[in-house]
């Protein structure tokens, strides 16, 4: 597959995924109606999808390293798209769910491959361009979700916004198996089940926990769990000769505070707009459509900062410009925090669109450019997998602050986490490092032989 489809087919994955979460939350009020429905099963419809998401993304990462990331994003795109059709036309809310979590099963199959593409498609040092395209177009899903979810169950009701998935799932999906041959395995990558499961148990655990926080005990439980798996997790990768998160990959620093920053920063992010439409619309009083407007500088300065992030990376290196990004996040919720004027908001949620777009092409073009092409799909599934941890945690926290201190006492929270990312940002490499890292994967056998190829 030419690097082109490769780009487009890597962008229609990430719009995707990200269309869908924002148009279910559109529809959920109407298919709560429509199906009789209680609260705790509306909710277990994103529940259960954001909990098989985050348990298998990393192992989806590896068996893309072993068996090609083509071939599992074809197969997740064309499962997304079958279990779209399939949620359209459930007759009950135990359908939606099930087929939720089915959902999510395919969504974590093509969301690392997303990323694994890319890696193993362009060059080191020509990955920042794709990814700013990449954010950028996942900055305008954040933008027409809204819009289109509503246009959508306004005229067509909740069943049409997993219609909409389906023609261009299916049809990305089928490129990807017909187009460019046959895709090269790599045999020496091997799997690791029993690591895999313990991942699984400890993330899926995490998540639940983190929804379920307002509610101390059944949180302190899945915590409990979360971090019982996630030790054996960890003692089983130290002793095991194949393990699944490969040294070169969990051992960078660099990697692993770019991990630390997508948490943090995507935390902020969402927690922040989670008290963001409270204010507007319960203290403020708009509508949401006026809320939709206030709010939309974001979708559009994260658009705008994408390209320019791929300009600041490579003239400044990764740890200055994730940095400067982190604390033009952290202002832009603090603005927030202090405003009340149409003019004053709309200017923290420009901050929060800047900040954020850079954070994200920045972070990930570490996690996905350091370790080597046999490693991209494990890279791409721990990236992944920061960025749904990091809104859960988010929105929790915000959910639970907000129901003892207020509004107030959220946002000044989230801006220290905020903060907090730009520290972690500190240990980032810089731009001398990244020449450093250039010229070592131009001396790595599999790069040379991929790019060699392509000659």
């Amino acid at each position: 597959m030419n690097r082109r489809l490769t780009l487009a087919s890597s962008v229609a994955g990430a719009v995707l995924v990200a269309l869908d979460g924002t148009v279910l939350t559109i529809a959920q009020p109407t298919l709560q109606r429509d199906l009789d429905a209680s609260f705790a099963q509306v909710q277990w419809t994103s529940t259960g999808y954001l909990i098989a998401v985050a348990a298998l993304l990393v192992f989806a990462g590896r068996l893309g390293d072993r068996y090609g990331h083509r071939r599992l994003f074809a197969t997740g795109m064309v499962g997304f798209g079958v279990t779209s059709a399939a949620i359209g036309l459930a007759p009950g809310v135990g359908w939606v769910i099930g087929l939720r979590i089915a959902q999510g099963v395919f969504g974590a199959l093509l969301q690392p491959a997303t990323l694994g593409m890319l890696r193993t498609a362009y060059p080191p040092d020509r990955l920042r361009t794709p990814l700013a395209v990449r954010t950028g177009a996942i900055g305008l899903a954040a933008a027409a979700g809204p819009v289109v979810g509503g246009a959508l169950v306004d005229l067509l009701g909740w069943r049409s916004v997993f219609f909409v998935n389906v023609v261009p799932a299916l049809v990305f999906g089928v490129l990807a198996l017909t187009a460019g041959g046959p895709e090269r395995r790599t045999a020496t990558v091997r799997l690791d089940p029993p690591g895999a499961l313990m991942l699984a148990v400890s993330l899926a655990c995490l998540v639940h926990a983190l929804v379920a926080l307002p509610e101390t005990g059944r949180a302190a439980v899945g915590l409990i769990a979360a971090a019982v798996a996630g030790a054996a997790f960890v003692r089983h990768e130290r002793r095991t000769a194949a393990p699944l998160v490969p040294p070169e990959v969990v051992g960078s620093t660099g990697v692993a505070a770019a991990l630390g920053v997508l948490v943090a920063a995507s935390a902020a992010l969402l927690g922040t707009l989670f008290v963001g439409t409270y204010v507007l619309q319960g203290v403020l009083g708009l509508d949401p459509l006026r809320s939709a407007l206030v709010s939309l500088p974001l979708a559009v300065l994260m658009v705008a900062a994408a390209p320019v992030c791929a300009v600041l990376l490579r003239r400044a290196g990764p740890r200055r410009t994730t940095v400067a990004a982190m604390a033009v996040l952290t202002v832009g919720v603090l603005v927030l925090s202090a405003g009340s004027a149409t003019l004053t908001l709309c200017c923290g949620f420009a901050l929060l669109g800047a900040g954020f777009g850079t954070v994200m092409v920045a972070a990930t073009h570490v996690v996905v450019r350091r370790p080597p092409v046999e490693s991209a799909g494990v890279a791409g599934g721990l990236q992944q997998t920061a960025m749904n941890i990091g809104p859960v945690l988010g929105v929790a926290v915000a959910a639970t602050l907000m129901g003892t201190g207020g509004t107030g006492v959220a946002l000044a929270v989230l801006a220290v986490v905020a903060a907090a990312g730009a520290v972690v940002a500190l240990a980032l490499p810089g731009r001398d490092d990244e020449e450093s890292a250039r010229q070592a994967h131009r001396g790595r056998p599999a790069d040379r032989l991929r790019i060699a190829a392509r000659r």
